[in-house]
């Protein structure tokens, strides 16, 4: 009876871990972060990815939404200039079902009589990068890293994409322990 009641709780774990993105940060403990009201995109950066425009588009209005509720503002004049960096990594995943009959060598090993499976799987692993740079002495003093599977499903890339910049930019600014 205990089993069935843990059951619901267990099913919502496992579901809430397949979709997770995995967050790191690192940042220069000699900055005062209460500083950084202000930001900006650095353009020169941006420019680099080499994702798609759209792609590009909804990574920027996310890390906007972001910041914005950290109560940070967009200026010509920034304290902070934001970078992006993305990389992806194709995963593939080879499953063999042999239906056969036998031990080891010898009778029944030959998969074309009884008839084995391979099933292929493929997924891609995408990496997202959020670096903040302090505008005045262009040096680095936060970065934030995502890594999660990706969806090539148009409806849901947008909700992929927001739950990445969350993910990444709960971790700012950084809680001195």
């Amino acid at each position: 009876m205990k089993t069935i009641k843990l059951l619901p709780i267990l099913l919502l774990f496992v579901l809430s871990s397949c979709s997770s993105v995995s967050v790191y940060s690192d940042f220069d403990k000699g900055v005062d972060f209460s500083q950084y009201k202000t930001y900006a995109f650095h353009r020169k950066g941006i420019d680099k990815v080499q994702i798609s425009e759209m792609d590009k588009k909804r990574i920027l209005t996310a890390i906007d939404l972001e910041l914005s509720k950290k109560g940070m503002t967009k200026s010509e004049n920034p304290d902070l200039l934001i970078n992006i960096f993305t990389k992806e990594r194709e995963q593939v995943d080879v499953s063999q079902f042999n239906v056969g009959w036998g031990y080891g060598w010898g009778w029944g090993w030959n998969p074309y009589l009884w008839g084995g499976r391979n099933y292929v799987n493929t997924s891609t692993e995408g990496t997202l990068y959020i670096d903040l740079i302090d505008a005045n002495k262009k040096e680095l003093v936060w970065e934030g890293e995502g890594v999660g599977y990706l969806t090539q499903n148009r409806s849901k890339k947008e909700e992929r994409i927001n739950e990445f910049v969350a993910k990444i930019l709960a971790q700012y600014p950084p809680t001195k322990k």
